[in-house]
């Protein structure tokens, strides 16, 4: 076993990992939830909420992932807890790609492909535009803010 690899139960499943998902998971869900309460939409038209929350969920990837990278945190269940838990409950392919089927089924087919090329575009740059800001916020050699936080996670 690679000196990385975190303990596992006698069944050789990581029963911490899969918890730390599965809670995540929840919160993430639940949030995904409540934000399409908040920007509800017709069946076929704009997902505006879906599309909200995917390119938030990229971002926020982007920033996790290089701070994770760059710090290092003590605990082995954030990444799991925040990533694919949190972040993974959050966005949505499915429904992503549920809207997008139904603005074809309702004919709006030039609709659909701006809107699947807006999502992946936009994904794109939001997670690369996190990623640059933690690196620019977080990275090692940063000199500690004046508040003292200096940026640190």
């Amino acid at each position: 076993m690679p000196a990385t690899s975190a303990p596992r139960a006698a069944s050789g499943v990581p029963w911490a990992e899969v918890g730390a998902v599965a809670a995540g998971g929840a919160i993430g869900g639940a949030a995904r939830a409540a934000v399409d309460l908040l920007l509800p939409h017709e069946p076929g038209a704009w997902a505006w909420s879906t599309l909200a929350v995917n390119w938030t969920g990229c971002l926020l990837m982007g920033v996790l992932m290089t701070v994770l990278a760059l710090r290092r945190p003590r605990t082995r269940l954030l990444r799991p807890f925040a990533g694919p838990g949190l972040l993974g409950g959050f966005t949505t392919f499915s429904t992503h790609t549920a809207d997008a089927l139904a603005m074809v089924v309702a004919g709006a087919v030039p609709v659909a492909l701006g809107y699947l090329a807006a999502t992946l575009v936009g994904g794109l740059a939001a997670v690369w535009a996190g990623a640059a800001a933690a690196e620019r916020l977080w990275s090692p050699g940063r000199p500690p803010a004046a508040d003292g936080a200096g940026g640190r996670a």
